[in-house]
């Protein structure tokens, strides 16, 4: 029987190597939004704006499906244009937004509740939030009750955290200056 080979991530030059130089026709193209679905806005809204210093953006209903949408980003809300089109593609222009979605009565459900895709069958991951200071974020969330899945000095990872939403995504809490410590 053969020994089984040690597993490993691509080579950086396979890394890069199957990578295909842009097409000019996306030049303009930017990655505008990551959707969660949430149980209840007002939990979510609240940690999102509250906790973690986000602004709504925008907030649109479609009644006919029976579905609101929040998109939220780390925006000026004195930058946010009071005329609804306006206000319309300006939402869609930021980078890095996060939509909300609630599907109508999922908060008065007792038994919904959403994958987070941390556990089996792994899936999605985390969103991360970049702060200046990992340690003074994570006792600010701490003294707020949020609940982390890492602290900052806890596992192999040193200097970086990960907190909970209130439907359990997890949010990785990163200084960039302190990755490249981890890299």
């Amino acid at each position: 029987m053969a020994a089984s080979a040690e597993l490993s991530g691509l080579s950086d030059e396979a890394a890069y190597g199957a990578c295909s130089e842009p097409d000019a026709s996306t030049k303009d193209f930017m990655f505008q939004q990551t959707m969660l679905r949430v149980k209840d806005p007002k939990k979510s809204l609240d940690f999102y704006t509250r906790v973690l210093g986000m602004t709504l953006l925008q907030k649109f209903d479609f009644p006919t499906m029976k579905f609101s949408l929040y998109f939220l980003a780390y925006e000026d809300k004195n930058d946010i244009p009071k005329d609804k089109t306006e206000r319309t593609a300006w939402t869609f222009s930021r980078k890095a937004t996060l939509e909300l979605t609630h599907n109508w009565g999922t908060e008065n459900d007792e038994s919904q509740s959403y994958h987070n895709g941390n556990s089996d069958p792994r899936g999605f991951g985390h969103i991360g939030i970049a702060v200046p200071d990992v340690n003074k974020a994570c006792k600010r969330f701490e003294e707020l009750g949020v609940k982390f899945v890492k602290k900052p000095d806890d596992g192999k990872m040193k200097g970086l955290a990960f907190v909970q939403d209130p439907d359990g995504y997890w949010i990785e809490i990163l200084n960039p200056n302190h990755m490249v410590t981890l890299t």
